[in-house]
């Protein structure tokens, strides 16, 4: 019924909010690889500062193998 009385306003519409899912997706995807690099960065800082090679590799490692 609403097809019948809004028309191509309402596919228009229609149209758009599926665009607008798609660019939110994108945007919680782009969020999600932020959030594992901000992970990263928090991990390497604290091996760099005191040195500890092995966990420094190791979080490079993890980094990698999620690439």
């Amino acid at each position: 019924m609403a097809r019948a009385v809004g028309g191509p306003l309402v596919d228009d519409l229609s149209r758009r909010i599926a665009e607008l899912e798609a660019e939110v997706q994108e945007s919680r995807q782009l969020n999600v690889r932020v959030a594992e690099l901000v992970d990263l960065v928090q991990e390497l800082m604290l091996p760099l500062a005191s040195q500890d090679r092995e966990r420094i590799e190791a979080a490079l490692a993890k980094f990698e193998r999620s690439l």
